[in-house]
């Protein structure tokens, strides 16, 4: 029945391993060959390249784990899900029925558990109503905001027998409505606060992507049309094209001089797709003081969460942009719109800082222009690249640069170092042809080195860029911005040997540390038929500007040669 239903809703592949509780599945899995099934070495990771599937394709990621320690070792993929708003469908083994509360072995409260990180939660208690609530829960997953969903199924049901029926309610909830029009005239008042902005601004978010490519189409059509500067979140990057003049950069915590001025002295914004994270506003009550406030955005508790809006629209982005045009072009706005070049005059002025600027060296590899090389080499590859979590993960935010949707797989609202390699594992198995590469630190790729494993077992070309700094970066720049430069914990004192790790796996090893050989050391990479690890040793100490600290407003931005703190050893600089 299991298996039948996920066929019906077209799942082609499940992230998985195997265990007591889910072995009924497990058999039948054994006897089909609609669905693959893939051996992960970890259950989080299951979650993640569920994840990077759902992410780069559009469709629902499917994840498959025993009870217990199966299920509690997903919880960190899942609430990484519902943050980052990914559409998984996490199908969890419980114990039989008659034992659930007994402390039973391997039984945990998986729907306790999940509570609080799923869109929705199941047990199933009634076999018959299986084939309705695994229709329901994809429904759930992938309309509105998506996000995760678990089926947690106890033992005896996977075995009992009951006839296929489904319900007439065609995979929908009874109750859940996501409203997909907004309302017509909060759009008009939304299209006349931007026809009569001197300083309009356009803030686009993961909404947009997960949207589908339609919607960043309209994205770029609207943007144009009324010729506003533009700024992605980090989960928003290819929402717009990076290589477009409109583009400002990835605004927040470490976006752009520009991206984040132009957001504090806009008089109207336009955020669509955004939820107005922390990341982004910085102190929030000094976040774009005075501006008009436009927000769209699918999911109704998002609007005004963190930051009052003056006009909230509850909708879809591609059908909310789509009528915008459709405003637009009906109300002639374009003929009485201020003009706009004294606000982009103040914007280019904003971008003679060159905040990505840096001092390049010959002796090492600054992390910087490890990426700008990268960027270089892939271009027109129609590349994918998933990061972990950490100095690279911003830096390459900053330096790749992506023109479509669906390219950049990272972590955004929880942050989960270990997250990028199993992503890439997700990411090339939906696309084995696509060159995938994992931009990682030392530090989070060991978080779940293991799977490798996966990468070596179903042969797979993931291209693994670890930037070695023998640091916990981010971790090591906070210490040394407020906590007087005590790196307390955050150096490696103990590294494996990254090529031949890759090779006890008969994965191809890199090691490169030569500026020189940069450059020939990633076209190795990039060119090798199978799966490469590149162990790129990069500056040890490097800090990621521009940077908003703790506390400060968005516009309040460290740059580099900036001040930071006081040095505590030789090498803790204060002034970076």
């Amino acid at each position: 029945m299991i298996l039948k239903a996920l066929t019906e809703l077209g799942v082609e592949v499940v992230f998985g391993y195997p265990g007591g509780a889910v072995l009924p599945i497990y058999d039948e899995i054994f006897k089909q060959d609609k669905i693959k099934h893939i051996l992960v070495r970890h259950e989080q990771a299951a979650a993640h390249a569920a994840e990077g599937y759902a992410r780069t394709t559009g469709k629902p990621g499917v994840v498959l784990v025993t009870s217990g320690p199966g299920a509690t070792n997903a919880v960190t993929g899942l609430t990484d899900a519902l943050l980052d708003s990914i559409p998984i469908i996490c199908l969890t083994g419980q114990v039989a029925r008659h034992l659930i509360g007994n402390d039973a072995f391997q039984e945990a409260d998986t729907v306790g558990i999940t509570r609080p990180c799923t869109k929705h939660n199941y047990l199933v208690k009634d076999t018959e109503r299986l084939p309705d609530i695994i229709h329901e829960a994809f429904y759930v997953a992938t309309n509105g905001r998506p996000g995760p969903v678990v089926i947690d199924l106890p033992k005896d049901v996977q075995i009992e027998k009951a006839p296929y029926r489904r319900s007439g309610q065609r995979g929908e909830h009874r109750t859940y409505r996501p409203q997909l029009d907004g309302d017509e005239l909060a759009l008009r008042e939304a299209a006349a606060a931007l026809a009569r902005a001197e300083r309009p601004i356009v803030y686009s978010g993961g909404g947009i992507i997960n949207a589908g490519p339609e919607a960043s189409e309209l994205l770029a059509e609207f943007t144009r049309l009324i010729g506003a500067p533009i700024t992605n979140t980090l989960m928003g990057l290819g929402a717009y094209p990076a290589s477009d003049k409109q583009f400002l950069g990835m605004l927040g915590m470490h976006g752009t001089w520009e991206a984040n001025h132009a957001m504090h002295d806009c008089d109207v914004m336009l955020a669509v797709g955004a939820r107005f994270d922390d990341r982004v506003t910085g102190r929030v009550d000094a976040f774009s003081p005075g501006s008009t406030k436009i927000q769209v955005d699918i999911d109704l508790s998002s609007i005004n969460k963190n930051v009052p809006v003056d006009i909230p629209i509850i909708a879809d982005a591609g059908r909310a942009l789509k009528r915008l045009i459709e405003i637009w072009h009906e109300e002639g706005y374009a003929k009485s719109q201020p003009d706009l070049a004294p606000w982009w005059k103040q914007i280019e002025h904003w971008r003679t800082k060159k905040c990505l600027s840096y001092k390049d060296s010959d002796e090492v590899i600054l992390p910087q222009k490890s990426l700008e090389r990268l960027a270089h080499f892939t271009k027109g590859k129609d590349a994918i690249f998933s990061t972990e979590v950490g100095q690279h993960q911003m830096w390459a935010a900053q330096f790749l640069g992506f023109d479509k949707p669906n390219r950049w797989l990272t972590s955004g609202g929880l942050g989960t170092m270990g997250y990028g390699l199993p992503a890439a594992i997700g990411a090339q198995i939906a696309y084995p042809d696509r060159l995938v590469i994992d931009v990682s630190g030392e530090a989070s790729f060991q978080m779940n080195m293991q799977e490798l494993g996966t990468i070596a077992q179903y042969e797979l070309p993931v291209k693994i860029f670890i930037m070695n700094n023998e640091y916990m970066g981010m971790v090591r720049q906070w210490q040394d911005l407020s906590y007087d430069g005590r790196r307390s914990h955050s150096y490696s004192e103990s590294l494996p040997d990254f090529v031949k790790l890759a090779e006890a796996y008969g994965i191809k090893g890199i090691v490169v540390e030569d500026p020189a050989k940069l450059d020939e050391a990633i076209l190795e990479m990039i060119n090798h038929d199978g799966p490469v690890l590149m162990d790129c040793r990069v500056a040890k100490i490097e800090n990621c500007f521009p940077m908003v600290p703790a506390g400060a407003a968005h516009n309040e931005m460290l740059l580099a040669g900036d001040v930071i703190g006081k040095p505590k050893d030789d090498d803790a600089l204060a002034v970076v």
